[in-house]
């Protein structure tokens, strides 16, 4: 496990856990940068500091990279030794009498699959049998090829410590008394409505749910979507197009670069959470114009995510937003993680920084996380939204929310903002702004390098070496702990983690043994 190794290191740090000297990470920079380049807001200066991207030791990326040659060096021999006849590919192959087609299946980009994902698959898409609360039941399954298959052995394992939900409010619960409503939308509506909502599939609650959506987030207008990866994909080609400028975050999720790209618009991506490379790039915008006519660029779209899922950092919004206003530029915010997560309310990082959503122009999030549902939205202002209704082709093509997930959001909202008559939703946020500081200061303490913000819910734990990833993750199930391990390519190649996701359903007791096992796997 990669730790802080210097015990004086410890005595560096201030209050929030970040050194004064550390040059930082992806736009975080000394103090007196920070204090130089800031937009003027306290709220966004502390909240900067509150973010930690502690380096790794020069060894551990030393070792990390030597690991990872080694087992590319082992999968180049393991090649031939199929190539010759002497091992059985598994991977599907174009059959003999095909070979004079164009090839259906590629080979050489499938070689990190073939030779370094196969070796650590058991560790994902492992399947459950229960309720995904904050414990629940895996199916047992063993391997008999390294991984090519799986099969059942008939047994589960039970009551794992579920560590790798979005269920940030624990709204993913089987509470007879608070799910009545949603039977009881069942039996009025059925299980889905079979159509678009432009022909006959618009109901009353959609139209109650995106009302309650637009109170909630203090806009004008709202519509829902039923699904959150399309509601950035479908919706983005319907705002922008050729001719148009986006500039969006290098950490963006996959869904605004899929829609980014759909749109036809001219996509440059700065550098994460840094203000000066968006700045630069503004700059360059306003005075080059597009690129060889150099006519002014038809809307420049600023796209960014309020909580980024594999960081755990926060956007340094009112930073964003001024740049945003000087600029005349456009602003998309991506709240998947940070709606209900963050924020004294729950209303995401416009609330936790104290901005105004109106200076947001296009407000987008998904129900499919804090809301324990599936589907997301758009919300801003009326114009925006009507529109939308009319242009994007999830809102014309895509069959309508189901009315059962429709109720369960319904639900979750009114949770929150205390229109079910009880505090039950205050008491679930503040009980996840507990549980992550304190979980969060616990492995700051173990000395373990954690990123993000303090006020994150994902916490990545940094494991570095392939080897530790995997024996992490089977360790931890081993324990009864399920955690997500991520390597390369979904993060940089030095940069293997656990992503820890806090829940409000989670007890002092379970995060504390999680704690206890993290720091035993390592010594």
């Amino acid at each position: 496990m990669a730790r802080s190794t210097n015990g004086d290191s410890l005595k560096q740090l201030n209050h929030n856990g970040l050194k004064w000297d550390d040059s930082g990470k992806n736009g975080y920079h000394k103090k007196p940068a920070e204090q130089k380049h800031g937009a003027g807001n306290g709220v966004a200066s502390r909240q900067n500091k509150q973010e930690s991207f502690e380096q790794a030791p020069m060894y551990v990326a030393v070792c990390t990279y030597m690991g990872f040659g080694i087992v590319t060096l082992f999968g180049y021999f393991r090649d031939f030794l199929r190539a010759v006849g002497l091992e059985k590919c598994n991977l599907a192959q174009e059959r003999e009498e095909q070979k004079d087609f164009v090839p259906l299946y590629q080979d050489f980009e499938n070689f990190y699959t073939r030779n370094l994902y196969m070796r650590v698959r058991d560790n994902w898409n492992r399947p459950i049998c229960s309720l995904p609360g904050p414990v629940f039941d895996l199916m047992e399954r063993v391997s008999d090829d390294y991984n090519w298959t799986f099969r059942f052995t008939g047994r589960t394992i039970p009551n794992v410590i579920n560590m790798g939900s979005y269920n940030y409010l624990g709204f993913a619960e089987n509470n007879a008394d608070f799910l009545k409503t949603v039977a009881d939308k069942v039996q009025q509506y059925g299980a889905g409505v079979c159509s678009t909502r432009q022909e006959i599939g618009n109901l009353s609650i959609h139209e109650e749910l995106e009302q309650l959506v637009a109170n909630f987030l203090g806009v004008e207008s709202a519509m829902t979507f039923g699904m959150g990866f399309a509601t950035n994909s479908m919706n983005i080609p319907a705002l922008v197009g050729k001719g148009c400028l986006i500039l969006s975050d290098e950490l963006n999720h996959t869904s605004l670069i899929l829609g980014a790209r759909l749109s036809g618009a001219t996509i440059r991506v700065f550098k994460h959470n840094n203000m000066h490379s968006l700045e630069k790039m503004l700059k360059e915008a306003i005075c080059c114009g597009q690129p060889r006519t150099h006519r002014a660029w038809r809307k420049i779209l600023i796209m960014v995510e309020g909580i980024y899922s594999m960081e755990g950092s926060v956007v340094r919004l009112p930073e964003v937003i001024a740049l945003k206003k000087k600029y005349k530029a456009h602003l998309y915010l991506d709240e998947a993680h940070s709606i209900g997560a963050v924020g004294a309310t729950g209303r995401g990082v416009t609330e936790l920084f104290n901005v105004n959503p109106a200076d947001v122009d296009v407000m987008m999030g998904t129900f499919t996380k804090s809301f324990g549902a599936s589907g997301g939205y758009i919300a801003g202002k009326k114009e925006l939204v009507d529109y939308l209704r009319c242009h994007s082709h999830s809102a014309v093509y895509a069959s309508a929310m189901s009315p059962p997930v429709t109720e369960q959001i319904i639900r979750a909202i009114k949770c929150i903002m205390g229109k079910d008559g009880t505090t039950e939703g205050i008491r679930r946020i503040r009980q996840l702004a507990e549980n992550t500081r304190y979980f969060r200061a616990r492995l700051k303490e173990m000395g373990f390098i954690i990123y993000g913000n303090d006020d994150s819910p994902v916490v990545p734990v940094l494991l570095y070496m392939p080897g530790k990833v995997v024996a992490f993750a089977r360790e931890m199930l081993q324990r009864k702990i399920g955690v997500v391990v991520v390597g390369f390519p979904a993060t940089p190649i030095t940069e293997a983690r656990a992503r820890f996701c806090v829940s409000a359903a989670h007890t002092r007791a379970m995060l504390n043994q999680v704690n206890t096992v993290t720091s035993l796997q390592w010594p």
